[in-house]
Formats: C-alpha cells, structure tokens, sequence
C-alpha cells in the first residue's frame, strides 16, 4: 500500500509540474525574480595573519570577492571593524576591546577579477588596529589577537556579515567567514628538539575529512632539511587523514578525540607547520611543544601555514 501511494503522489506531481509549464512558467519566473537573496564575500586568499611583536610595519592582509546575484552591484559599502583579544590577562596588561569601526570600502573602486566580480586586497597595519581598538604596544602579548570583522551593505540598506554566516558560507564552497583573526606572536626561532603533541578532536565524531570529503591529508611540518612530517586522526572513509606521504600513518582514535605526536630532532633551524583545510567545519586541534606549552591551534576552515606562537615556547 505503501508503494502504491508514493506511486500515485509522484505521478500527481508530475502532472502537475506538467501542467504548470505548459500554461507558461510566469508565476514562477516572477517568484525567483522577486527572491532577496544575500551577498557573500569570498576570501581569495589571506596573505598575512600575523603580528610580530616589536615589528613595526606588521600588518594581516587578505584578498576578497565580493558576490551577489548582480555581480557585486547590489553592495553599497563594507565596514571594516577590529576588535583586540586579550588572550594572556593573567599579564596584567590590556584587556579585551569593544569592536570599533576602522574604515568603510566603496566597492565601485575594487577591480574586476577573473569572473568578472569586483576583487580587492585589504591590508590594516597593526598600528591602525592599535589606534582603531585604544591599545597600545605594552597592553600586547603573545597569544593575544585582532579580531577583523567585515559587514556588506547593500543597496536596499540590508547588512551581511558572520551574523548571517551557514555552514555552507563558512566551509570550503564560499570560504565567507566575514570575521578574521591576527595573532600576535614572537619572532620565529628555532623549534624546541623533541616530541611534540598534537592533540585532535572532530566534532562531528567520524574522524577528520580535511581536503577530500573521504578523509584527505594531514597536518605537514616541513623542515629545513626537506624531511616532511605528518600528523592527522583516522577516517572510517576512503583516504584517511595522514596517509598520503610516504606511507605516513594516520592517529588511530575513537572518532571524536586522537592524540598524535611528531618528533623534531636536535639542530633544527625551522619547522613550517601546514593545515590542510577543514571540509566540513568539524576539526578542532591543538599543538604542545616538548616543554608542554601550548603554542598553535584551530586556523579556521580555510588549509594554509599554521602559526606556531615562539612567545609560549
């Protein structure tokens, strides 16, 4: 009896669908020309998010797209805001700002890029970010961040931003996070020689899907020499995460939490760490040194170089 009802429904929905087209598809067609759609601002590519304490001239920097369904004509302006983090208040130095208002865009003066969309570079200097926030160089530490956050507003005075934000929007399709954050760091040294931790959770619980929808690669640590390293939590699916180098082994676990480790050896002059990308939005990771510190973790959705904090080291 079943059978027969979603039988008799589909062919009822067809002769309808049918039908519909045939008297002309006017109805529909004013629907879809009526629909409010939103805006998205897509990030190209962040070329810097890190602030060297005591370099003067560090800056975050990312590259945008500007999207709607009138190729970017339907954006009035972005609003630039910052905000500073205090992430080490137990430093008895600043604290957390409100979020202030660095600068409006006018998009009429991006460029058009390869799709025909209006493209821009956005770059604040941390002297802006200082002046925007009311901090100064001493309430600064390693750990700390700037909170970048930008908000479209269109035509008909409707706003967009991570407010508004989906899954979909934030994950690898659009990569439209809207809000971005620049950690303060240390000047690099050499890595601490030794068994590092990672330790590595997915939210989701089916271990991590990084670059592929089936599992991917994992984190990478290139050294100096040209050694790469390997680290990611197993995937029940196809390509499990930390198995495309070399026959690198990924970190069993029970689908939610893996601890994996890595071991730098003595001499070392420099590790470069690598995030693959999160498909998802599900992976969450952090990374301790042999001495114990914490001193780099979750990036965000889009793969790129991980900051490794030199201050908590």
């Amino acid at each position: 009896m079943k059978l027969n009802y979603k039988i008799f429904t589909t062919i009822a929905l067809a002769a309808i669908v049918s039908i519909s087209c045939t008297e002309g598809d006017k109805t529909f067609d004013d629907i879809v020309d009526a629909e409010q759609r939103g805006a998205v601002l897509r990030t190209i590519n962040v070329n810097s998010n890190e602030l060297p304490i005591g370099v003067s001239d560090g800056f975050f920097e990312v590259a945008l797209e500007v999207q709607d369904q009138e190729d970017g004509k339907l954006v009035q302006s972005i609003d630039v805001f910052g905000t500073f983090l205090d992430n080490t208040p137990d430093n008895g130095k600043g604290a957390t700002s409100s979020e202030a208002l660095i600068e409006t865009l006018n998009p009429a003066s991006f460029e058009l890029g390869d799709a025909g969309l209006p493209v821009t570079t956005y770059r604040v200097e941390l002297s802006s970010l200082l002046s925007t926030t009311g901090v100064s160089d001493a309430d600064i530490d390693g750990g700390d961040e700037f909170a970048v956050r930008f908000e479209l507003v269109m035509t008909d005075g409707r706003r967009f931003s991570n407010g508004q934000n989906s899954g979909t929007l934030t994950g690898s399709y659009f990569s439209s996070p809207f809000r971005y954050t620049a950690i303060i760091v240390c000047p690099p040294k050499a890595p601490t020689p030794g068994v590092w931790t990672i330790n590595m959770t997915d939210s989701y619980g089916d271990g991590w899907q990084t670059d592929t929808g089936s599992g991917g690669a994992g984190i990478t640590v290139t050294l100096d020499d040209g050694t790469v390293l390997e680290v990611g939590m197993c995937s029940p699916y196809g390509g499990a995460a930390g198995t495309f180098l070399g026959g690198a082994d990924c970190t069993p676990n029970d689908g939610s939490v893996g601890v994996g480790t890595i071991t730098i050896p003595d001499g070392t002059l420099t590790a470069d760490w690598f995030f693959p990308g999160d498909r998802y939005g599900e992976i969450g990771y952090e990374i301790l040194t042999p001495n114990g510190n914490v001193v780099g973790g979750y990036q965000g959705v889009e793969a790129g170089s991980i900051l490794i904090n030199f201050c908590l080291d």
